[in-house]
């Protein structure tokens, strides 16, 4: 039986008197590790653009949904993802391993409109299968979305949620027949606050006790009040 979590005390934050920076800054300090998404579109003249994000989930599994934050820039206008997605209706989503964080921080560079950033980072584009956004062969996964719908949250941001169409492994990371994925070959990288990033190499299993079994160790524990 775990022992009694004894907290410190508090401090708090009235969110609806803070900027949009200090809650920025407590949210993406708090909620971690966030994983990151490599994000592919193109335009509708085929031109290819990545981006990461690190406002990204999965949500469901039927429908198989993805979720992106996107944020707008500063003078209100679309970021390239979020316009391309608005144009096209599809995106790519690619999981960043730690064997590409440097391509994927690259591609985060504030290049002009149209810059190809695969080709800057040194990523390899590849033709998506179900949609017309490209997957990322360095990628240890990819997963070609449709935009199933889009969220506008104020002036500043929209959230982005894409349906699974389409998936790309490396072989090597994925038992097939269990439909089990590696993490370790996976080794896939996390945001934390700032410009701090983890990975997933420290593991450990927590099996979700039956009722009996928590009744159980409960009956066996010993009393705190005595």
């Amino acid at each position: 039986m775990m022992d009694a979590i004894v907290p410190p005390e508090d401090v708090t934050f009235d969110f609806r008197t803070l900027s949009a920076r200090d809650r920025y800054k407590l949210m993406i300090g708090t909620v971690v590790p966030r994983p990151i998404a490599l994000v592919t579109t193109v335009d509708p003249q085929g031109r290819i653009n990545a981006a990461p994000f690190s406002f990204f989930n999965c949500l469901s599994a039927d429908p198989p949904i993805l979720a992106l934050g996107v944020e707008n820039h500063p003078d209100m206008s679309f970021k390239d993802t979020a316009l391309n997605i608005r144009l096209t209706e599809v995106f790519t989503v690619n999981i960043v391993s730690h064997a590409i964080a440097e391509a994927m921080h690259v591609c985060s560079v504030p290049f002009a409109a149209g810059r190809d950033e695969l080709q800057a980072a040194g990523l390899t584009a590849m033709p998506g299968s179900a949609v017309a956004s490209p997957w990322i062969k360095e990628a240890p996964a990819s997963f070609e979305c449709r935009r199933h719908v889009t969220l506008e949250l104020g002036k500043s941001r929209q959230i982005i949620l894409g349906e699974i169409v389409f998936a790309h492994y490396h072989d090597d990371i994925i038992d097939t027949e269990r439909m089990h994925i590696d993490p370790a070959k996976l080794d896939a990288i996390a945001r934390l606050g700032g410009n701090t990033c983890s990975t997933i190499r420290d593991r450990f299993e927590m099996l979700t006790p039956t009722l009996a079994e928590f009744e159980a160790a409960m009956a066996g524990a010993p009393d705190r009040d005595s």
